[in-house]
C-alpha cells in the first residue's frame, strides 16, 4: 500500500515524479549535506518528522528532523521502528523467487494452479494469469484498495475510527477485488494493485503450507538478523522505539491532523503490512541486490523490468523491485510504501553498496524524490 493524503491510489510511480530533473553530479561520498537540507524541507512542508539512514560501504549515517509525537513534542529516534508499507512487496517476492530457485514453483505457473477458484467472476480468467505478472503487476486485477466502499471504510476519518480494528483475512481483501472487472487482459498493460501480493502470499502459504509471516521470518529476517523488522498479524501497536503516525484522513492535504498510529494491519496483508526501521532496511536492500538472497537468475528475473509510469524512460517495475534512473544518471533498486500516517522509501545502487533508507510519519506532504535525490546526487 502506499500514501498520499489518502491510502488508495498512490504507488511507487509517485515517487519517480519527484525524480525527473537535470543531469546533476553525484555527491562526494559521505557527503549527506543535501540529503539533510531535502529531509528538513519535508518537514518545512508539514511532515510532522523524519528518520533516515544511508550506509556507504562500512559507514553509517543517520539523521533525523522533526517529532515523533505532536502532543508531547518528543523527537524522531534514529533507531524508529514504523510500518513499511508496500516495501513488504519486496520481502514476499523475494520469498517466491527463492521457492522457484528450490523448484517448488514456476514463475510462469498459473495463478489458477497454486489458488483454485480463487481468482474468478467479472470476466476473470486465473488459468491466463502467472506468478510473474502478479509479481510485476501485469495481471490486470483490480486493486481492491481502489474499492470506493473499502476507502470510504478505512481512509476517511469517520469510517477509519469506526473500523481500525477490523481483521480482514487474505480471502477477504481478495473477494472485493473480484466485484471489479479487470483493469487489461493480463500481459497487455501494467497497472499497481495490492490485490496481486495478496494472492503471492497466498501462494506461499499454499507451496510451503506456512504463512508468508513465516517464511519471510525463516529466509530473510532471521538470516540477516533483522531485530527491528517484524510482521504483526494482526498486533496494532507497532513496537518500541516508534513514532506517533499521523493522518489528515482524508482526499485532501488540509485540515485536521489525527493520531492514526494504532491499527489492525490486516488491511494490508502481504501487500504491506511489514513494520521495520531504516537500518534493517539498509541491510536488506543490500544484502538483496549484492546477491545473498537469491542466486543469479533469479536476481535477474527480478531486475528484468517493464515500464511503471507512462511515458516515462526513468521509472521501471521488477518482481517486487522499482528501477529508477535519477536525474545524475544513478540507478537505484528498491521500493517505497506507505500506510495510515506512514511514508517510506528504501532503494539502493546496483552494487548494492550504497543504501538509503527514511520514513515520514506524515501520510500527506513531504517531498521524498527529494531526499532520494540529495543522497545519491547530491545539489
Amino acid at each position: 500500500m502506499a500514501v498520499r493524503a489518502v491510502v488508495m491510489g498512490a504507488t511507487a510511480v509517485a515517487l519517480s515524479v519527484a525524480l525527473a530533473g537535470p543531469v546533476m553530479a553525484a555527491p562526494a561520498r559521505g557527503d549527506h549535506t543535501a540529503t539533510r537540507q531535502a529531509i528538513e524541507a519535508a518537514v518545512q512542508d508539514g511532515v510532522p518528522g523524519v528518520t533516515a539512514t544511508a550506509r556507504h560501504g562500512r559507514v553509517t549515517w543517520s539523521t533525523t528532523a522533526g517529532v515523533g509525537n505532536l502532543r508531547t513534542g518528543k523527537p524522531r529516534s534514529a533507531d524508529d521502528r514504523y510500518r513499511v508499507g508496500s516495501i513488504t512487496k519486496t520481502f514476499v517476492s523475494t520469498v517466491i523467487l527463492q521457492l522457484e530457485a528450490e523448484g517448488r514453483l514456476s514463475l510462469d505457473d498459473t495463478v489458477e494452479k497454486w489458488l483454485p477458484g480463487v481468482v474468478k467472476g467479472n470476466g476473470y480468467d486465473a488459468t491466463k494469469i502467472t506468478l510473474r505478472e502478479l509479481l510485476n503487476h501485469t495481471s490486470g486485477i483490480f486493486n481492491y484498495t481502489a474499492d470506493d466502499d473499502f476507502g470510504t471504510t478505512y481512509f476517511t476519518k469517520d469510517g477509519f475510527f469506526q473500523h481500525r480494528y477490523d481483521t480482514k483475512s487474505a480471502a477477504d481483501l481478495v473477494a472485493i477485488a473480484m466485484t471489479h472487472k479487470p483493469d487489461f487482459a493480463p500481459g497487455t498493460s501494467w497497472n499497481y494493485s495490492n490485490t496481486n501480493y495478496v494472492l503471492a502470499g497466498m501462494v506461499i502459504e499454499r507451496v510451503t503450507g506456512n504463512s508468508y509471516a513465516t517464511e519471510i521470518g525463516r529466509r530473510i529476517i532471521n538470516p540477516l538478523h533483522l531485530r527491528a523488522t517484524s510482521l504483526p498479524g494482526a498486533r496494532v501497536t507497532v513496537p518500541q522505539p516508534s513514532s506517533h503516525a499521523y493522518s489528515k484522513l482524508a482526499r485532501t492535504p488540509t485540515g485536521p491532523t489525527y493520531d492514526v498510529t494504532r491499527l489492525n494491519p490486516t488491511i494490508a496483508s502481504s501487500a504491506g503490512s511489514l513494520i521495520s526501521d531504516s537500518s534493517d532496511l539498509d541491510r536488506f536492500y543490500g544484502a538483496l541486490l549484492r546477491g545473498e538472497l537469491l542466486p543469479p537468475k533469479q536476481l535477474k528475473e527480478m531486475k528484468t523490468t517493464v515500464p511503471a509510469a507512462e511515458g516515462s524512460g526513468y521509472m521501471r517495475y521488477g518482481l517486487g523491485l522499482t528501477d529508477i534512473t535519477l536525474p545524475c544518471g544513478v540507478h537505484v533498486w528498491g521500493h517505497d510504501g506507505g500506510i495510515h500516517g506512514s511514508s517510506s522509501v528504501a532503494v539502493t545502487t546496483a552494487d548494492g553498496r550504497h543504501s538509503l533508507a527514511f520514513n515520514f510519519n506524515g501520510d500527506w506532504s513531504g517531498d521524498a524524490g527529494a531526499v532520494v535525490v540529495g543522497e545519491f546526487c547530491g545539489t
